[in-house]
């Protein structure tokens, strides 16, 4: 990498901060503090000024003055603009002040995250722009435009070979070889195993922490919770529809509830926890859920469940298989008596809960955040 510092320009308006639970920040923050650990030059993070504070640490913060976002009728017609041959006129003025904050400053390795538009607006510039896809970029793209796009990119960087494997077919085949992996880091400081039951006393606590929302599937355990008595388990869901604690629950979260009540065991509602609460709610369980019903692309909680040496059981979807290897117990997405049938083999062999939370605590050991920034710097040091 020489003297190439690295940039990273996330999405406007997200927040860089451990108040939240945003996936892309705190993937960021964890980069920059190991590559701190390892004596590389500090990283920076280009931030709109108005975003929530504290933010993480560790890092040189470039500031700037957000532009209107993109509405959803503007999305459709940015995509038609695409399709006919220009570029994406709303998402490009939304991300002008991210490059304006970044094009005159020296040259670095600035890594666009979920931002396509980005290397286009930093043409000539002297950055090294990569795209940083933590989830799928170019669904709504055709291959010309795909290829207008990645072709002003060093590289494109997926958090999981699945998500990999996808963006290479939606490129051009000239593209592909831009495609790299490097998964998403374990916070192996932060999350640490509790000493766990192996006598089969009492019911298994089992745990769903996520955003309230379809995708992430909390209905579907709510649905297999209804096969369960208060002896058998007890259920705990932390998650609002946004990063708030405060926030007044949806109509979706209201039915996830509705649907809770009729389960026989236990279950209980805890709002959005930030990153320090969360350490002790995985603690304080025996089992983690991940019953996301769309392709996940990676999922930094099934990372900090085998940080906490948890048993998990998780959807067979996306990327989610590659983070867990053989340590979870995978189902089908959106099926409730599967989802039932494996934690019902949980809560009948306390030894076999034991084991997979040790084989995924030796996992998330591996793949540390210094692993992760090895992994990294390697491929930047190849561009």
């Amino acid at each position: 990498m020489g003297e190439l510092r690295v940039i990273h320009a996330i999405t406007p308006g997200d927040h860089f901060s451990p108040r939240t639970g945003s996936a892309v920040p705190t993937v960021v923050h964890l980069l920059a503090d190991a590559a701190r650990r390892a004596g590389d030059a500090p990283h920076a993070v280009v931030l709109d000024r108005t975003t929530m504070a504290p933010r993480y640490p560790g890092v040189e913060l470039i500031e700037y003055d957000r532009a209107p976002g993109v509405t959803r009728t503007g999305r459709v017609l940015d995509a038609v603009a695409g399709r006919l041959g220009g570029t994406r006129p709303r998402l490009a003025r939304s991300f002008a002040p991210v490059a304006d904050a970044v094009r005159e400053l020296p040259a670095a390795h600035v890594l666009a995250h979920n931002a396509p538009v980005l290397p286009r607006l930093l043409r000539g510039s002297g950055h090294r722009v990569s795209l940083y896809a933590h989830n799928q970029l170019f669904r709504t793209y055709g291959r010309r435009e795909a290829d207008r796009a990645v072709g002003d990119a060093a590289a494109v960087i997926c958090v999981s070979d699945a998500l990999a494997d996808e963006t290479a077919r939606l490129l051009p085949r000239a593209q592909r070889s831009k495609v790299a992996v490097v998964e998403n880091p374990v916070d192996t400081a932060r999350f640490s195993p509790a000493e766990r039951r192996a006598d089969g006393s009492g019911p298994v606590r089992v745990l769903f922490v996520g955003r309230m929302v379809p995708q992430k599937g909390p209905d579907v355990l709510a649905r297999a919770a209804q096969e369960f008595g208060p002896d058998d388990a007890e259920f705990t869901f932390v998650g609002s529809h946004e990063f708030d604690a405060g926030a007044h629950p949806s109509r979706y979260e209201q039915r996830v509830r509705e649907l809770a009540r009729a389960a026989r065991a236990p279950v209980r509602f805890l709002p959005f926890a930030d990153r320090d609460a969360l350490p002790g709610l995985y603690r304080e369980a025996d089992v983690l859920v991940v019953p996301s019903v769309w392709a996940e692309p990676s999922g930094l909680i099934l990372g900090e469940g085998m940080a906490s040496g948890m048993a998990i059981v998780a959807s067979r979807t996306g990327g989610i298989p590659s983070v867990v290897g053989d340590v979870a117990v995978l189902v089908p997405p959106n099926d409730p008596g599967a989802l039932a049938g494996a934690l019902r083999g949980l809560i009948a062999d306390p030894a076999a809960r034991i084991r997979r939370g040790e084989d995924g605590l030796r996992r998330a050991m591996q793949r540390s955040p210094d692993w992760a920034w090895s992994r990294l710097r390697s491929l930047l040091d190849g561009i």
